[in-house]
């Protein structure tokens, strides 16, 4: 089997679930033949291939390992050390959607749309919201009120900003990319739509109590929106209505994953997360592949917006490109 050359790659994609990775993979228009070179201390096998004229590499968390901020730093770090001309990384998976209706406009995200991170206003675009100091005047601050992380490469913010100026009609831009996999076979099942019958959104009173959201079925049409926005980043998985919501109205964040806080600072990537959950006692992993499916969708848009200058006739690297 031949060797790789990490000096080629370009790209970093980083997919720390499994289902995430799979998405991946599929969105590549051809996967690299061959395997990179370890050694003692090269802890992670790297997939490699070709995406709108880029060597991407795909990078994802071993089996059975934990995941959270310091999983990801770990990952991110080892991938910066090992590919030498990295330009930009794009961190691609599934969250927690926040939907805010007493926001104007109305936030109403729903499973399977779309999260990008951007800053808005005062909010950065990534929110550490676990990263702090507690004080006893003023409870848990964020550590330089959250600007504690790197920005996203501006070539990646000006990509999305290409996307985002399609808006309303934003979908339209990586829609074709997912049409393409969702009939693709992961281990339990494809990539398709569970439905929007089986969205369900249960919003938290004030005694603790939960009631059932009344929203209107989207158009075939409109059925997938995008939302971009402050997401908060932090190292446990968030299962209770009330704190989500806390979070939500605290840090204005449209979104929670526990990733990107560990890896701003290694790679600044930009973060693309398709919403699989609301953070609350019904999260399960139904809608993961979806979600999944639909982020590396919208990061396959990106990656088509930033074309490589020097694209080989044919593409890809030479002698390693298979089908």
């Amino acid at each position: 089997m031949d060797d790789l050359d990490p000096e080629l790659y370009t790209v970093a994609w980083i997919a720390p679930l499994e289902i995430e990775a799979r998405a991946a993979l599929h969105m590549l228009d051809h996967k690299h033949r061959g395997r990179f070179p370890m050694g003692r201390g090269d802890d992670y096998v790297f997939q490699a291939g070709e995406m709108c004229g880029h060597n991407a590499i795909i990078a994802t968390l071993p089996a059975g390992q934990e995941y959270g901020t310091g999983s990801a730093a770990a990952l991110a770090s080892q991938v910066k050390r090992y590919f030498p001309n990295l330009w930009f990384g794009l961190l691609v998976g599934v969250a927690a959607g926040l939907p805010n209706f007493s926001r104007s406009p109305p936030l109403d995200i729903r499973l399977g749309d779309v999260l990008v991170g951007l800053p808005t206003g005062e909010s950065a675009g990534l929110i550490a919201y676990d990263l702090g100091k507690e004080t006893a005047k003023d409870g848990f601050q964020l550590l330089h009120f959250g600007h504690v992380l790197a920005n996203t490469e501006t070539v990646v913010r000006s990509a999305i900003g290409a996307i985002k100026l399609m808006a309303p009609n934003d979908a339209k831009a990586f829609l074709p990319h997912y049409e393409r996999i969702k009939h693709k076979e992961h281990t339990t099942g494809t990539f398709v739509d569970p439905g929007q019958e089986n969205d369900l959104l249960y919003q938290s009173n004030k005694d603790g109590t939960e009631r059932l959201a009344k929203r209107e079925r989207r158009p075939d049409g409109k059925r997938t929106r995008v939302w971009y926005g402050p997401i908060g980043s932090g190292d446990k998985v968030v299962k209770n209505a009330r704190i989500r919501d806390e979070l939500r109205d605290k840090y204005n964040v449209i979104g929670l994953e526990m990733e990107a806080a560990g890896t701003m600072n290694r790679i600044p990537v930009g973060v693309i997360r398709g919403v699989c959950d609301y953070g609350d006692e019904h999260k399960n992993e139904e809608w993961q592949p979806y979600a999944a499916a639909m982020a590396a969708a919208y990061a396959k848009a990106v990656l088509a917006e930033i074309r490589p200058k020097n694209i080989a006739q044919g593409g890809g690297v030479a002698g390693q490109i298979g089908s």
